[in-house]
C-alpha cells in the first residue's frame, strides 16, 4: 500500500485559495447585517413626521444624531475595505499556474496516442539531438524525455502508466495544506506556540467568559436579574403601594447603580446639583433610611424622574443622566407589572401570603404613562398637547366649555374649539389640532365563551373561560370627522321627527301605544282565560235589581271572548278529525327542530376550527412591534404606541385575568383573556380594561358579566327524577 505524504506550501499557491475563502466568509454576511441602511429612507420618514412629531425631544435628537454620526460612515469604509481584499486576493487566485499536470509521454514526445515503436524511436533521436545536456541542451527537458521514451518502448512501465498513470507505478498519497512552510519551520515554533497559546487559551476563554457572566445576570428581557428580585421583594412587602412608593422602589433599580451598570454615573457635581433640586421639589422623602433608597445613586435617579415629570430645567450634565434614566424606566416598570403578575399566580396557587393588589399593578401603568407624557399624576390631559400650559387650562375648564379631557376636546364644534382656544395663533392651532388628529382611538368588542366544550356559552365548575377581544385603532381625526359629517343628517332627521311628533302625539301615538298595550293584554287574558274555562261552560247573564244587564263592557268582552273560544274550539275538533295531519306536523316540527340544532352545531364547530386556526396561526406568524411613534414633548427617546389589555374585579380590587402587552396593534389586533372560571355560582360584574402606556387619560374600561351556572347538581336532579319515575312504575306494574 502506497504511502501518504503531508506537504506545506511553499510558494504559497494553496494558502490563497485558502485565504480568498476566509474573507469571503467573514465580508459577504458583514455586508448584508452591518451595511448601513438606506439615510434617504429614513430622512423621508422623519420628514413625513414632522408636522406632527417637529417638537419632540426625541425627534431633535435624532435629527442631531443623524448630522452628527460618523459610526455609517466607518462601516461603509472598512466593509469596502474588505471588499477590496477580497477582490485583490481573488484575482492573485486567478493568475496563479496549476502546479499539478497530468503526466502523459505522447504530449512530453509530441506525439499523437497509439504512436508505433519506430515512431516513437525516431522521435525520441530527434528530441535527443536537440536537448541533449552535451549538445547544449536543458537538462530537465531531456530527463522528461528519457522517462517518456522508456514509458512507452518498456513493456512494464507502459502497463504502469496505464494502470497508475505513473510509470514507476503507484506512488505516495499527497496532501497539501494550505499554509506556508514557515509556520512548521523550528526557528518559528515558539512564536507559533505563543499565538496559539494566546488565541486559544486567552482570548478565547476570556471572550466566552464576559458573555456568560453577562448573559447570567440580565433576564430575557435585558433586566438585570438582581433588579427582578429587589421589585420582588418590596412588592411581596408592600402589597398596596401607592405612587410615590413606587417611584422609589422603580429608582432603587440596579440599573442606576454605576456598579452594576457601566452607562450610570456619579459625578462630582452631583453634590451640588441635586441638592438644589431636592430643595425646588419639596419633600421626597430625603431622610428615608431604608436601603437601598437612601444610597446616593437611588436619591439621584428619583431627583431626577421627579424633575421630569414636574418638567423642571437640570444642567446639561445632569439632563444627559436624565434621559439616562428616563429611557429606561418603561422598561423597569414592565418588569414591575411582570413580577406582580407572577405573584398574583403563586398567590392564587399556592396561597400563603397576599398577592399584589390591583391598585399597585395599575399604579404601574399610570406611571409608565406619565414618564413618557413627562407630566404628574395630578396634572390635566391637556397637557400632553404642544403650546398647552398651566395658565391656559383655564379657558377649558370653564363654565361655558367644561373641556376636562382630550375626548373632550375632540367632540367640540369647530367654532368653539377655536373661541376657546383663542390664545393660540393659526399656526399653532393648526399644530395642535394635527397632533390631537394623530391620538389613537380605540374601539373595543368582546366576546365570552367556553372552548372546547360542547355549549361555549355555558360556564360551569373547571371550564377555562376566554374572552375575545377585538381592538380596533384608528385616528382621532377619522372618527370625529366621520361624526361631524353625519351630524347634519342627523339634525334633520331630528327636526322631521319633531315635527312629525309634534302634530302626532297628541292623537296618533298615545292611541297606537295604548292600543298595543291593550292588545298584548287582552292577548295574555285570552290565553290565560281559555286555559281555564276549558271545562267550565259559559256562565248566563244576570239582571241588576233596576233590571239593567250588569256591566255591558264586561258582556261585549266576553262575547267576543266566547267567539274567539269558539272558532278555536272548531279548530280544536277540525285536527282531532284528522290524527294523519297533526303527526304530520308534528314530524315536520320536529324535523325543522333537529335540521336548526345541527345547523347550530355546524356553526359552532366552523366557529371553533377557525379560532383554532387563527391561533395557530398567530403562534407561527411573527408581526413588528413598530406600531406608531407616540407624541411625546419630554421623551428622550421614540416610543412605539403600546397597550395593556387586562380583566379585572373593580370590587374585590384582583385581576381575573393576567395583563396582555399588547405590542402589534396597527390597524386590528384580536386578543384572547383566559381565566378560569368562578367557583361559586351566581353573576360577576368584572371589567375589561384597556390602557395606554404612552399617553394619559385614553383608558378604556368595559364591563363583563359572568353567569356561572350549576349543571352538575341539575342533572344529578335529573337523574334521580328519571329513577325514582322508573321505580314507580315497575312497582305499580307488579300490583
Amino acid at each position: 500500500m502506497a504511502g501518504q505524504q503531508f506537504q506545506y506550501d511553499d510558494s504559497g499557491n494553496t494558502f490563497f485559495y485558502f485565504l480568498t475563502s476566509f474573507v469571503g466568509l467573514i465580508v459577504i454576511p458583514a455586508t448584508y447585517y452591518l451595511w448601513p441602511r438606506d439615510q434617504n429612507a429614513e430622512q423621508l420618514r422623519l420628514k413625513s413626521l414632522r408636522r406632527v412629531h417637529g417638537r419632540c425631544l426625541w425627534y431633535r435628537l435624532r435629527l442631531m444624531k443623524s448630522q452628527q454620526s460618523i459610526v455609517p460612515t466607518l462601516k461603509k469604509a472598512a466593509l469596502l475595505f474588505g471588499w477590496a481584499v477580497f477582490l485583490l486576493l481573488a484575482y492573485k487566485v486567478s493568475k496563479l499556474d496549476r502546479e499539478y499536470q497530468e503526466y502523459n509521454p505522447y504530449e512530453v514526445l509530441n506525439l499523437d496516442p497509439g504512436a508505433s515503436l519506430s515512431e516513437i524511436k525516431k522521435q525520441y533521436r530527434v528530441l535527443s539531438l536537440k536537448y541533449h545536456p552535451d549538445k547544449g541542451g536543458d537538462e530537465a527537458t531531456f530527463m522528461r524525455i528519457a522517462k517518456a521514451y522508456a514509458a512507452l518502448t518498456n513493456e512494464q512501465s507502459r502497463q504502469n502508466w496505464e494502470t497508475y498513470g505513473n510509470p514507476d507505478g503507484p506512488g505516495a498519497t499527497s496532501f497539501g495544506i494550505a499554509l506556508p512552510a514557515w509556520i512548521v519551520d523550528q526557528k518559528n515554533s515558539m512564536l507559533v506556540l505563543l499565538v496559539y497559546g494566546l488565541a486559544f487559551m486567552v482570548i478565547l476563554p476570556v471572550v466566552v467568559g464576559t458573555w456568560w457572566y453577562r448573559s447570567i445576570r440580565y433576564s430575557g428581557d435585558q433586566i438585570l436579574i438582581n433588579t427582578t428580585q429587589l421589585f420582588m421583594h418590596f412588592m411581596y412587602k408592600t402589597p398596596n403601594m401607592n405612587m410615590k412608593r413606587l417611584a422609589m422602589v422603580l429608582t432603587a433599580a440596579f440599573e442606576f447603580d454605576p456598579r452594576s451598570n457601566k452607562e450610570a454615573t456619579i459625578r462630582p457635581t452631583d453634590n451640588i446639583e441635586v441638592p438644589q433640586l431636592i430643595r425646588e421639589l419639596g419633600n421626597i422623602n430625603v431622610k428615608k433610611k431604608e436601603p437601598p433608597f437612601c444610597y446616593p445613586y437611588s436619591l439621584k435617579a428619583r431627583v431626577l424622574v421627579l424633575a421630569h415629570l414636574a418638567r423642571m430645567d437640570v444642567s446639561e450634565e445632569l439632563e444627559e443622566d436624565q434621559r439616562f434614566v428616563v429611557r429606561k424606566s418603561p422598561a423597569l416598570l414592565q418588569e414591575m407589572i411582570n413580577v406582580g403578575c407572577q405573584l398574583t399566580m403563586m398567590a392564587n396557587s399556592r396561597g400563603g401570603f397576599h398577592a399584589p393588589r390591583l391598585v399597585t399593578i395599575e399604579n404601574c401603568m399610570k406611571l409608565t404613562q406619565m414618564i413618557v407624557q413627562g407630566l404628574q399624576e395630578s396634572k390635566s390631559p391637556l397637557l400632553q398637547l404642544p403650546h398647552f400650559e398651566e395658565e391656559h387650562l383655564r379657558y377649558c375648564i370653564s363654565k361655558k366649555y367644561k373641556v376636562r379631557s382630550l375626548q373632550d376636546l375632540v367632540s367640540l364644534k369647530d367654532s368653539d374649539r377655536r373661541s376657546m382656544l383663542r390664545f393660540l395663533g393659526e399656526e399653532k392651532y393648526d399644530e395642535v389640532m394635527a397632533v390631537l388628529g394623530s391620538f389613537p382611538h380605540i374601539t373595543m368588542d368582546t366576546k365570552l365563551q367556553v372552548l372546547d366544550d360542547e355549549d361555549s356559552n355555558n360556564i360551569t365548575a373547571g371550564s377555562i373561560v376566554t374572552v375575545t377581544v377585538t381592538l380596533t385603532r384608528k385616528r382621532m381625526a377619522e372618527v370625529f370627522e366621520k361624526e361631524q359629517d353625519s351630524t347634519p343628517c342627523l339634525a334633520e332627521e331630528a327636526a322631521t321627527t319633531e315635527e312629525t311628533q309634534g302634530d302626532t302625539s297628541k292623537t296618533k301615538t298615545k292611541v297606537w301605544q295604548n292600543k298595543s298595550k291593550g292588545a298584548k293584554k287582552t292577548a295574555k287574558s285570552k290565553k290565560k282565560k281559555l286555559t281555564k274555562k276549558k271545562a267550565t261552560p259559559a256562565p248566563a247573564k244576570t239582571k241588576q235589581a233596576n233590571g239593567n244587564v250588569a256591566g255591558n263592557v264586561p258582556v261585549k268582552e266576553e262575547e267576543d271572548e266566547a267567539s274567539d273560544k269558539g272558532s278555536e274550539s272548531d279548530e280544536g275538533e277540525a285536527n282531532k278529525d284528522s290524527p294523519s295531519e297533526r303527526d304530520e306536523d308534528s314530524d315536520k316540527q320536529s324535523d325543522t327542530e333537529v335540521d336548526e340544532m345541527a345547523g347550530d352545531d355546524e356553526e359552532e364547530w366552523e366557529a371553533l376550527q377557525q379560532s383554532i386556526q387563527r391561533r395557530e396561526r398567530a403562534l407561527l406568524e411573527t408581526k413588528s412591534k413598530v406600531t406608531h411613534p407616540v407624541y411625546s414633548l419630554y421623551f428622550p427617546e421614540e416610543k412605539q404606541e403600546w397597550w395593556w389589555l387586562y380583566i379585572a374585579d373593580r370590587r374585590d380590587q384582583t385581576l381575573v385575568s393576567m395583563p396582555y402587552h399588547v405590542c402589534t396593534l396597527k390597524d386590528t389586533e384580536e386578543v384572547e383573556l383566559k381565566f378560569p372560571a368562578p367557583s361559586k355560582t351566581g353573576n360577576y360584574q368584572y371589567s375589561v380594561i384597556l390602557r395606554s402606556d404612552s399617553y394619559l387619560g385614553l383608558d378604556q374600561i368595559k364591563p363583563l358579566k359572568v353567569t356561572r351556572k350549576c349543571v352538575c347538581v341539575c342533572v344529578c336532579v335529573w337523574d334521580l327524577l328519571q329513577t325514582e319515575h322508573e321505580f314507580f312504575f315497575f312497582f305499580h306494574s307488579n300490583t
